[in-house]
């Protein structure tokens, strides 16, 4: 008989896909709990040749010799069958990609709990941390919940907050808040092992959802405020980035940054200063400093190096489309 506070270890079938997902399962297997199973998104083209590859989880949990389900349909009664026969007292989710039936849900005993990347119920859906980052949230954080069939709407089990730095892009806040996660989840493992988890419903009036990106999203509106474009920037780092038309060409805005110098006359997008490593744009309220792009095709450039070899000058109109 276990008895609370007594941490038992329990078997554990752990759903994920991506990198996101990686430090979670990894310390997962540094734990005192068994995973042994890994439920992933099937392979898929990637990359800029379309080859198929294996997704970070896939290849982590070969690695480990660890069985791996890929099922094209969660319905799918081999799949099913599958995951009743690895026995699992609890199901660990980590930027899984797909939304659980309700028999999925019911086969481990213990229920299936996930690892979130923001404070609920604030940012519920498919890109928590971008579209913090987007709305110009200076604090974000991780949540474990228990996954019912409502999206990202079960009981919390724990949470951490972390600040997000004026520059920080979502590839260096999601990458932290991985590692941040993958701790919070083996400690919320060990309270339901040991029957001491405390699990507070959330507040469905205070929710909000973060929307799938598409590449729409990369449209830079420059009669924007610049820290709101700034945001954007940053926010949409490493896909599908912000972007932007000038001289009938499409430029990748890969970083910027905020300036202390006051808006000028100049209407926004139009390029008020190019020179060495500066290249200044207005917006609707003040100018904002480019300073990493790609030309389309192209490797990421400083601007020093990018207007080597690319003539830009001042009264030059960043546009939201070609040919506008």
């Amino acid at each position: 008989m276990v008895t609370e506070g007594t941490v038992c270890a329990l078997r554990i079938v752990f759903f994920g896909t991506p990198a996101f997902a990686v430090p979670t399962l990894d310390a997962l297997f540094a734990s005192a709990h068994a995973v042994v199973g890994v439920v992933t998104q099937p392979d898929r083209p990637r990359g800029r040749g379309h080859h198929v590859a294996e997704a970070p989880i896939k290849r982590r949990a070969r690695g480990a010799g660890v069985p791996v389900l890929q099922p094209l349909r969660l319905k799918d009664p081999s799949f099913t069958d599958a995951l009743r026969a690895l026995h699992a007292d609890l199901g660990v989710v980590a930027a899984y990609g797909r939304i659980l039936t309700d028999e999925v849900l019911a086969i481990p005993r213990l229920g299936m709990i996930n690892v979130h990347a923001s404070l609920l119920p604030k940012y519920r859906g498919a890109a928590p941390v971008p579209r913090a980052i987007i709305a110009g949230e200076h604090e974000t954080g991780v949540t474990i919940m228990r996954v019912v069939r409502a999206l990202d709407a079960g009981p919390m089990l724990r949470s951490a907050r972390r600040p997000i730095d004026i520059d920080e892009t979502s590839e260096q806040v999601e990458g932290d808040l991985a590692r941040l996660g993958a701790d919070l989840l083996v400690r919320a493992v060990d309270d339901i092992a040991a029957r001491r988890a405390d699990e507070t419903p959330q507040d469905d009036a205070a929710a909000t959802y973060a929307h799938r990106l598409t590449k729409e999203d990369g449209i830079v509106d420059w009669c924007r405020p610049a820290r709101r474009i700034h945001d954007q920037i940053r926010g949409l780092h490493p896909w599908p980035h912000a972007h932007a038309f000038v001289q009938g060409r499409r430029l990748i805005l890969l970083q910027s940054s905020l300036t202390s110098e006051t808006a000028g006359t100049s209407d926004p997008g139009t390029i008020v200063e190019a020179g060495g490593d500066r290249l200044i744009v207005a917006t609707g309220d003040a100018p904002l400093r480019l300073v990493q792009i790609q030309a389309e095709g192209k490797r990421p450039m400083l601007v020093r190096d990018f207007m080597a070899g690319h003539h830009l000058s001042a009264g030059d109109r960043f546009t939201a489309a070609s040919g506008a």
